[in-house]
């Protein structure tokens, strides 16, 4: 039998090959036959013009409604523009002196695909480079009825994508099934060649259901296995047990807090202590609004581990979030953090921050004090996870925004532990997660949430700026900035890219050649602002090529309240703490996610004043992008915004193919609509492990934890 693992060489040639492999990225049997086909259309059905999204390369099925030739004025030749309808809506198509083989086919009346990216030109939308394949009457009884549409490229349209499955099918024989007989009997599920078969060359749609249900449960099985086996590992592993202290550190930072916990901080408070006891290690996330006293429940966590005589480590995915805990750590703390100084507390610690770009001297003591354990809190970056650094005796590890951080880098952590033991970990995440992706993204780590916010937090109101259709609002957009400073306040204003050097920061890249402009920089916007509509105020700029010392020294200016205006990009997404903020403007929003806005928004309204966000953009009213501002302008629950990114997106980046740099298996499963199999899998699963650990006897399944899903992929969660 075939592998799935072969090389797709010897069966389609190397052309062909080559093709897939440049275009496509699939290289081996197995890459071509889990290409799915992404829709279905049957003979005649044309395609939704209306659903086409600028930027995006589509095939749609269409028919042919005019075709026109001109004679080029300014170079030799001629341009053929060709008019296309799904009977609703039209599109058109240019080609310059390429005709060839389509000069021919290219009729009014002809139906057939047409592949190209969607762009816009004199305001109508158009498909670029477009590629054809008109349907001959004659191949009507040739042809598949239920045509697949595959997810394609510039090179490699669907139909030569269907034409090398269909050779790759001819010669094919089939696989081992990796699931065992009963469990298919069980659950009604055809073999795997069959619906491997079905899926790319159906006879009907009770074919693809069948089909899809076999394919969908081999995902969801696979996932929910290797969470199942690295939930076995983790329990088998020691941990360094730390049970509460009576009258230590812990007890005289409750004694001195001057707020009153929520009810919510003292239940998941009084959650994680429990399991801070045991001696096995703790794998818990803990999700919560932007704002909802994640952190002083991370540290009062950590005081409870270093009252027994053990050390905390806090992770934060850049240096200027790693640099901010550090300070407000130390300001809640105050005497508490000052072991060995003058005026400090009698139950202290120390907490130090080690990050890559500190001053050789101050690395070296930070070092020190890690490995000596004088530290009993140590916050940093990746730096944290280095070879060099070590740890007196690490019982617990907080690793904030964890969707920045793998799992290889998560397991370095567990190495420093003195004694060989792992040490407990708390993941916080400040992107709400919908239970269906919590299940399956997270179905390794117990789950917490935070759902309410602290007393004192003031609203913060969302408006969308559609300045396509009304421009004039941007005038308004900054006089707005200018009242709030006045009132004296400050104000940050928020951009996709840094500049021409840093395009690698967009949230997108520059679509220039589909009639989108480039994103706004915060090097064009900052200086437009100071000699523009905010002349006079104090402008300052942060983003993350900045060197480390400049990325501090502007934060610490902004927030001792020495800058009017902070022009940034994302840096300030996360952890970013000045109460005196209350107006953000996000430019070009539409280039960002809900979960981000959502996150973004967050850093204003933090004190006493109410919060302002303005999203400006020029998304027109209608169009999903539009549909997605207005939603985060409706709402300030982020477990509901969640729920709306995740049926917004694409869910195949969910297990993080952007993160990990590695192609997304999760071809078939949907987190939405799936989420009762997921469920069952997750049952199964564990069932099946806890039957035969390791899946030592059942080697079959065990594959599939490993190809179909790595344990990797399931540690990762996109932003949009």
């Amino acid at each position: 039998m075939s592998s799935f693992d072969d090389s797709l060489q010897p069966v389609l040639g190397k052309k062909s090959a080559d093709a897939l492999s440049a275009a496509l990225d699939l290289h081996t049997i197995g890459d071509l036959l889990r290409h799915y086909p992404r829709r279905y259309v049957e003979f005649g059905e044309l395609t939704d013009i209306a659903g086409l999204e600028i930027g995006e390369h589509v095939t749609i099925q269409a028919e042919i409604t005019r075709v026109t030739r001109h004679q080029m004025r300014q170079r030799h030749g001629t341009r053929t523009e060709v008019e296309i309808t799904d009977g609703q809506r039209k599109l058109t198509m240019s080609f310059f002196n390429q005709l060839g083989k389509y000069k021919e086919q290219l009729q009014v009346g002809k139906q057939g695909f047409f592949a190209g990216k969607v762009g816009m030109f004199n305001k109508k939308l158009q498909l670029q480079n477009p590629e054809v394949q008109i349907f001959e009457d004659e191949d009507d009884g040739q042809l598949q009825k239920m045509r697949p549409v595959y997810p394609a490229a510039a090179k490699m349209p669907t139909w030569k994508i269907s034409n090398c499955v269909k050779q790759l099918l001819e010669v094919w024989d089939g696989a081992d099934d990796p699931l065992p007989l009963d469990l298919r009997k069980d659950r009604g599920m055809m073999p795997l060649d069959a619906a491997l078969r079905a899926i790319h060359m159906p006879e009907g749609w009770d074919q693809i259901g069948a089909a899809r249900k076999r394919l969908k449960w081999d995902e969801a099985i696979a996932v929910q296995l290797a969470l199942a086996l690295r939930r076995q590992a983790a329990a088998a592993r020691p941990a360094p047990s730390c049970p509460r202290k009576s009258g230590g550190i812990l007890d005289a930072f409750d004694a001195r807090l001057p707020f009153e916990l929520t009810a919510g901080q003292q239940e998941v408070g009084e959650t994680i202590a429990a399991d801070l006891t045991s001696q096995h290690p703790m794998n818990r996330l803990l999700q919560g609004e932007v704002g909802s006293g994640k952190t002083i429940v991370a540290l009062r966590a950590m005081l409870q581990v270093v009252d027994s005589g053990r050390q905390a480590a806090m992770l934060a995915p850049t240096e200027v979030l790693a640099a901010q805990h550090a300070r407000s750590l130390q300001e809640m703390l105050g005497d508490l953090a000052q072991a060995g100084e003058l005026g400090g507390a009698e139950q202290a610690t120390r907490l130090t921050l080690l990050t890559g770009s500190l001053p050789a001297a101050a690395r070296k003591q930070a070092l020190l004090d890690a490995a000596s354990g004088a530290a009993g809190i140590v916050v940093g970056t990746h730096a944290l996870i280095q070879d060099k650094v070590s740890f007196a005796d690490l019982g617990f590890v907080v690793v904030d925004e964890q969707h920045r951080f793998g799992v290889e880098q998560r397991d370095a952590l567990r190495t420093r532990a003195a004694d060989g033991s792992s040490p407990h970990v708390l993941v916080m995440t400040a992107t709400p997660i919908p239970r269906t992706v919590a299940m399956t993204v997270y179905g390794d780590l117990e789950t917490s949430a935070l759902r309410e916010l602290p007393r004192g937090r003031s609203p913060i109101a969302t408006n969308v700026v559609p300045v396509a259709e009304k421009p004039q609002w941007l005038e308004r957009v900054w006089q707005r900035v200018r009242e709030e400073i006045a009132n004296g306040h400050q104000a940050y204003v928020v951009c996709p890219r840094i500049g021409e050097a840093g395009a690698e920061e967009m949230e997108e890249p520059p679509l220039n050649d589909d009639g989108r402009r480039q994103p706004l920089a915060v090097e064009e916007v900052a200086p437009m602002l100071a000699a523009g509509p905010l002349k006079g105020l104090r402008i300052a700029v942060l983003h993350g090529k900045m060197p480390p010392d400049d990325k501090d020294a502007t934060m610490r200016a902004f927030a001792s309240g020495e800058v009017d205006v902070l022009v940034a990009t994302t840096v300030v997404e996360v952890g970013v703490n000045v109460p005196n903020a209350t107006a953000m403007v996000i430019m070009d929003a539409d280039r960002f996610g809900v979960s981000q806005l959502h996150q973004l928004r967050g850093r204003v309204g933090r004190g006493s004043a109410p919060g302002l966000c303005l999203l400006v953009s020029e998304a027109l009213e209608g169009t999903t992008t539009r549909e997605r501002l207005d939603a985060v302008a409706s709402t300030l629950d982020g477990f509901e915004l969640a729920q709306l990114d995740l049926e917004i997106r694409r869910e195949g980046d969910i297990l993080g193919a952007t993160q990990s740099g590695r192609k997304s298996q999760l071809k078939m499963l949907s987190l939405l609509r799936d989420a009762e199999m997921i469920a069952e899998a997750r049952e199964v699963a564990q069932r099946l492990v806890t039957a035969d650990p390791g899946l030592q006897k059942s080697p079959g399944l065990r594959a599939m934890a490993e190809t179909l899903i790595d344990s990797e992929r399931a540690e990762f969660l996109q932003k949009a």
